[in-house]
This record gives C-alpha cells, sequence and structure tokens, in this order.
C-alpha cells in the first residue's frame, strides 16, 4: 500500500479539524453521544478528502533522462622510439 502524500495528509487533518468545529458549533450540541457522533463523521469526511486528492505521477517527459554508460577513453600509446642509424 502507497504512503499518503503530504498533500493527502495536510487536506484530510485540515478537514478533520475544521469540519469538527464547524459540525460542534452549528449543532451545539454538549451530550457525549453527539460528540463522539460528530467526531466520527469529521474522521470519515477527512478520510474521503484525503482519499480523493489526486495524487501526481510522474509524466515520461518530466522524467530525468536515462544516463547512459560513459565509454572509456581509449589510452594513447606512445609512439615507438625510432633511432636512425648512427654512422659509426
Amino acid at each position: 500500500m502507497p504512503r499518503p502524500t503530504v498533500a493527502q495528509l495536510t487536506y484530510g487533518s485540515c478537514t478533520v479539524i475544521f469540519s469538527t468545529l464547524a459540525m460542534l458549533l452549528l449543532s451545539q450540541t454538549s451530550s457525549g453521544p453527539g460528540i463522539a457522533v460528530i467526531a466520527i463523521a469529521a474522521l470519515g469526511l477527512g478520510l474521503l478528502v484525503a482519499m480523493t486528492v489526486p495524487v501526481p505521477r510522474p509524466s515520461p517527459a518530466s522524467a530525468p533522462p536515462v544516463r547512459q554508460q560513459a565509454q572509456p577513453e581509449p589510452v594513447p600509446v606512445p609512439a615507438a622510439s625510432v633511432r636512425e642509424p648512427t654512422a659509426s
């Protein structure tokens, strides 16, 4: 299973926090079961948002080019020293 991206974690967490606050303020509930239902609903909504965030996939055009193996450079061979015949 792939790990969630930073964007997924951020959007999911923000959704949970803000939706919990909004639902608690709008419902004005103070009972334990009401708060539990709101918390579970907010977690479900945050999970839904995190899973629907599009995951960027690298396209072949943006992928770095594959480096080819460098061919070893030929080693220059020193020319054979040619001695001219000496007159004796």
